[in-house]
This record gives structure tokens, sequence and C-alpha cells, in this order.
């Protein structure tokens, strides 16, 4: 069975990676199709094919992208003939639902983020229109799955729930890069890790304020690129006099530096305002860390089914602090959820066990 994974923008390399060749070690033949990621290596292929054949014309510009995309996904979808298209990301729907048409049947698409964010009617149109070119929608959670059905009116048959898979193979990787000398001295702190790019709906005011409520001397530690300003953020940091306690790394944390922020992390914070799941949390259960997260979307399923994660109300700094202090408080506690997401990310969040339902709904959309 061949099979050709779609990624335009390279949105998610890691999520790729792991599923091609979780793929390929079921014995099917898989091809990447994606495009050069700016930022950093991405992982070498095992037992797949990876092929950069989009946007190779100029630079980060989007307009030139926009210009490039609809003859690069041409000529894809004559080079993919034969093959399952399996699309992780399609950054203009509405253009993307006209394109994609050109591939064959069967088409699978993976919902990462279900809606776009803020979106108005006609973006929700757009996406709606898009999923009716599938055959198949993949969505990480039962929440996920509702949205789809319930907000999109998508059809329930065509909506697959398929578990996100852990990051593992970041967690196999010893620490061979430090953690940036920014982030300061953390010898003899407790340390709580924000990571991953910093938008508005991952909450990282909340946690700012969260741990203004905290005494002690644990140390915040924020991790990843920011996508919007931060100067705000910092100027609350210094309001609520916690400079020496919320460190910064304000920039993109490649995956040979990842296991030495989450090494260090006593606790990983995901205090989101929306969401459906998210590689940071997948990263961490595979590093076996404990985590309190916002109780939504997905985040709840890991939580109440796994028991892997503490779950707090979202956009409730005091209900957050209170887990954080207590999780900071009580070692114990600490080494169960440590232990439950071990078993959650080599179980059910398994890349094995994401690959299986792959390929059986690959089969069933088959002649």
């Amino acid at each position: 069975m061949r099979v050709t994974v779609i990624d335009p923008p390279a949105y998610t390399p890691p999520y790729d990676h792991c599923l091609c060749e979780a793929l390929a070690a079921r014995g099917l033949e898989v091809e990447l199709a994606t495009s050069r990621f700016r930022y950093a290596a991405t992982p070498r292929p095992l037992g797949y094919t990876r092929t950069e054949c989009f946007y190779r014309r100029g630079g980060s510009s989007s307009t030139l992208k926009a210009l490039q995309h609809p003859l690069d996904m041409a000529r894809l979808a004559r080079h993919a003939r034969g093959s399952i298209a399996h699309f992780q990301w399609l950054p203009i729907p509405s253009l993307d639902r006209r394109l994609v048409r050109r591939f064959e049947r069967p088409r699978v698409l993976t919902a990462h983020d279900i809606l776009p964010r803020e979106a108005g009617a006609r973006r929700r149109n757009a996406a709606r229109r898009l999923f009716d070119e599938m055959d198949a929608v993949v969505v990480h959670s039962r929440s996920g799955r509702e949205r789809l059905v319930d907000d999109l009116g998508v059809d329930p048959a065509l909506v697959h729930v398929i578990p996100h898979g852990s990051f593992e193979h970041l967690a196999r990787g010893n620490a061979t890069q430090p953690i940036d000398p920014v982030a300061g001295d953390l010898d003899g702190h407790e340390v709580v890790l924000f990571f991953g790019l910093i938008r508005p709906y991952k909450g990282l005011d909340v946690l700012i304020e969260a741990f203004g409520q905290l005494p002690g001397d644990a140390v915040l530690l924020v991790a990843g690129m920011p996508r919007v300003p931060i100067e705000p953020l910092r100027r609350r940091v210094e309001e609520l006099g916690l400079t020496d306690r919320v460190r910064f790394v304000p920039r993109f944390i490649s995956d040979p530096e990842i296991p030495a922020y989450f090494e260090r992390a006593d606790v990983v914070a995901l205090p989101y305002r929306e969401t459906e799941q998210s590689g940071v949390l997948f990263t961490a259960l595979a590093f076996g860390k404990p985590v309190v997260a916002s109780d939504i979307g997905g985040f709840s399923e890991v939580g109440r089914d796994h028991a892997a994660i503490r779950l707090v109300a979202p956009d409730d700094p005091g209900a957050l602090a209170g887990a954080l202090g207590e999780l900071l408080r009580d070692e114990d506690q600490r080494e169960r959820l440590s232990q439950a997401a071990r078993a959650a990310a080599s179980g059910p969040y398994s890349w094995a066990r994401a690959a299986e339902l792959t390929e059986a709904l690959y089969r069933g959309l088959l002649p």
C-alpha cells in the first residue's frame, strides 16, 4: 500500500516524521511531501522517503508561496497517483478544496486544529467544504469529533478518532545541548516549564498571574518562539515582582535542545484557553513529566481516561496556582503522575497504536 503524507507548509515536522516512520514500520510504502522547515533541521527519515516539493522558489514570503501553491499541488497530484493522499495541513482552504480534487481517492485529512481559530462564517464555510472533499477526516479526540459533527455539520461517518502519538523519539535522546544560558542559574530551584510557540490562546498570561500567587522560589521557565509581542508579559512580570522567578528563552527550541528543558522540568504547565491536543503535551508524556493542563478539548480525555495529567479550569489563575503549588510540594503525587504519563505514552498514545488505527482506516477506504 502506497501512502503520500502531505504537509505543504511544514507546520508539524515531528508529527509528520513519527506518523510516517510508524506507518513504514507496518510495511507501508510512505512518502512525505512537504517544504523546507526554516527554523531547524528535521528528523532523518527512517523507513520512508521525504520530498521537499513545495515552495522551492524564493524565501518565506507568503505571497510567493501562495503563487506557487497551486502548481506544486498539481505536480504532486500527478506524482502521487496510485497512492492514498493523507493531507496534514492545507493552508488555503478556499483554494485547496478545489486543488485536492486532482488527487485520486481515497483522500484523508487530519484536522489538527479542528476549526480555524477566531474564524468567521466565511472561513468556517471554507473549512466545511474542504472536509466534504475528503473520504475521511481524522481528529485526535472525541471532543474534536463532536465539534466537527455538531458545529460544522460534517457527516459523522467521515470523522474518525485516532489519538495523537507521544514524541518518544525526543525522550530517547540525551540532553547533549544545554538549556540556553539566558535562562540563568536554575540550580536549587524547582522548575515549572511552559514550552512551545507563544500565542494568546495558550494562556501564558494566566500562568504568570498564577505564579504571582505561588510562594517560594520556584522558577517559571518560558521557552519558545513568540508569535505575539512579549513586552506586555515582561511588564506584568515586573509588576508582580517576579523578575528573578520568570525566565524567558524567547526563540525556537530545536529537537536536540528539547531533552534538556524537559528533563530539568519538575512540572509542565499547559494553561491553554482552547485546543484539542498539543504536541507539547505529548512531549511531556514521553518524558514522563507531571502536567497541569486546562480542562478542555482532548486534554480532558487524557486526564480523565488515563489519569495522566492534572486538570484545572481554564482562565483561572487561582486554580492553576493551587494545582502547581500542590504538585511542587508533593513529590509522591508528582511520581504518580509521572508513572501514568509514561504508561499513556507507551500505550494508548504510542505511535504504534496510531499507525495501527491509521492503516485500518486506509484499508477500510480502499475498494
